[in-house]
């Protein structure tokens, strides 16, 4: 399907300074990994969306164009280059992702809270987004990221349950809402964040549960966003929603008491974080 006039991304200058900067020390960004329509803009603020533990994911979701294989084993210097990176960048907001890493026995937590104690290190006023994967359910994980005191935590469902055989079949809808419940058990005042995709073939009601679940789950905002094929090895695109459809959507979120809801065709999770984070603070 060719793309509708609502999704066309313009070009933006001044982002060949940030590739420049994530190359020199050597980190990985899930806006390149990803193929995200949005890394124009994001880099030439600048910021970027740090991607550690690797390139390479345990998982194989049909969404995703992040490759999936054996990943290597952490690096132990890359906490430090991210944190460095970040400095370099003069961020005010960190976002810190990864790759799944189902073969690590904490799914990698112990380096997500390595990270955030990094750049706290070289950046104490920071605000820091972690973005995690489910960690297999592994609560003990989910409290060792939680217990480097990062000031939102997200973990996305992406889509509606019926999906996920399909979009993440490695993945658990009921376990990541009770992953989602957890957060807001261990630390009451954590700000918890999730988001979804729309266009894999779900309908609008399925789409209500879904925030209905997570609005139960205790997540404060939310995100909803176009999924866009980033490559012909993933799943085809089965609709582009149109922005009225995202609106709706927005106001039902806000209606059911979410902080924030960003709902349009290019939202991504971390699309505009740090104006979202400001926002809900006011």
């Amino acid at each position: 399907m060719r793309l509708p006039e609502w999704i066309k991304v313009k070009g933006f200058n001044g982002i060949h300074d940030t590739k420049r900067i994530l190359r020199h020390h050597k980190v990985t960004t899930v806006c390149e990994e990803a193929r995200c329509p949005n890394i124009g803009k994001c880099y030439a603020k600048p910021t970027a969306t740090f991607m550690i533990l690797g390139s390479k994911c345990t998982r194989n979701c049909g969404f995703c164009s992040v490759a999936s294989s054996m990943p290597e084993p952490p690096d132990p210097e890359e906490p430090v280059r991210v944190a460095q990176a970040a400095k370099e960048m003069g961020l005010r907001y960190v976002v810190i992702t990864s790759v799944t890493r189902d073969d690590l026995p904490d799914g990698g937590a112990g380096h997500f809270a390595s990270t955030v104690h990094a750049i706290r290190n070289k950046l104490p006023d920071v605000k820091i987004e972690v973005l995690t994967p489910d960690f297999r359910g592994n609560i003990g994980a989910l409290m060792v990221v939680l217990s480097s005191r990062p000031d939102i935590l997200g973990h996305n469902v992406e889509t509606v349950p019926r999906l996920y055989p399909t979009v993440r079949s490695q993945a658990d809808y009921t376990r990541s809402l009770h992953m989602l419940q957890s957060v807001k058990e261990i630390v009451p005042d954590m700000h918890i964040k999730s988001g979804l995709m729309l266009g894999l073939g779900e309908t609008f009601d399925e789409v209500i549960a879904v925030l209905k679940d997570l609005c139960s789950s205790g997540c404060d905002s939310v995100t909803i966003g176009q999924y866009l094929r980033p490559s012909k090895k993933n799943l085809p695109v089965v609709e582009y929603i149109s922005p009225d459809i995202f609106e709706r959507l927005r106001n039902r979120a806000l209606d059911m008491g979410f902080m924030h809801v960003a709902s349009s065709p290019l939202v991504r999770s971390s699309l505009d974080a740090e104006e979202m984070y400001n926002e809900d603070e006011q």
